[in-house]
């Protein structure tokens, strides 16, 4: 037996506790309606997390020892943990790089890093909300170096006083899973000397 949908071409007014028609386009298209920003639900719900590192001289993603940062690591149970879910990076360069390269994730698996240092700040995106499940780090060594390195952002040897690039926010839209057992951290594609970054991580978690 084939149903179909059907809904009334035109905007519908209806009142609250009611059960309206779906409403369609005058070509039979059902209309969609984005009532609050991108990130509000998942927000609301306490399931977003910031992270901000101030980091100097962010190491290539070949080398484990001072990996970050952030480093965001993903201790929770394969069971009943979570998925964290890369949403975006933001990266304010505060004094310049004496060697040019590229910002970018380095992922891999790791047991809990060592060498921490304390992450600047990190909070859930509902103001007020639970702690985050997984552990957020300025920098830390994990048990290995980064499997894969993936490019999002170039850093020149510039002086920040003429840098047309103050600020930079990547989205990475989700498309970053790191389950548990494994880690993602800001790194670069060699290690730049002398640079200070602000870099902010957002990240979402997923029930397993």
């Amino acid at each position: 037996m084939v149903e179909f949908l059907y809904g009334n071409a035109g905007e519908n007014n209806v009142a609250n506790g009611t059960q309206p028609p779906l409403a369609a386009n005058r070509q039979g298209a059902l209309l969609a309606d984005a009532l609050h920003g991108r990130y509000t639900e998942q927000a609301r719900r306490g399931r977003l997390f910031w992270a901000r590192a101030v980091v100097t001289a962010p190491v290539i993603f070949s080398t484990a020892a001072g990996t970050g940062g952030p480093l965001l690591y993903n201790g929770t149970n394969t069971a009943s943990g979570v998925n964290a879910a890369l949403l975006g990076v933001g990266i304010a360069i505060t004094t310049a790089s004496a060697v040019s390269g590229a910002l970018g994730i380095g992922v891999g698996a790791t047991t809990a890093p060592t060498s921490t240092t304390a992450i600047d700040s990190t909070t859930n995106a509902l103001v007020g909300g639970s702690a985050s499940q997984c552990s957020a780090y300025r920098v830390g060594t994990p048990s290995a170096a980064a499997s894969q390195f993936i490019p999002f952002a170039q850093v020149h040897t510039g002086a920040v006083t003429v840098d047309t690039a103050a600020f930079q926010w990547i989205d990475l839209g989700g498309s970053i899973v790191v389950p548990p057992g494994y880690f993602a951290s800001i790194c670069a594609s060699a290690t730049l000397t002398s640079a200070v970054l602000q870099v902010s991580l957002l990240w979402e978690e997923i029930p397993v």
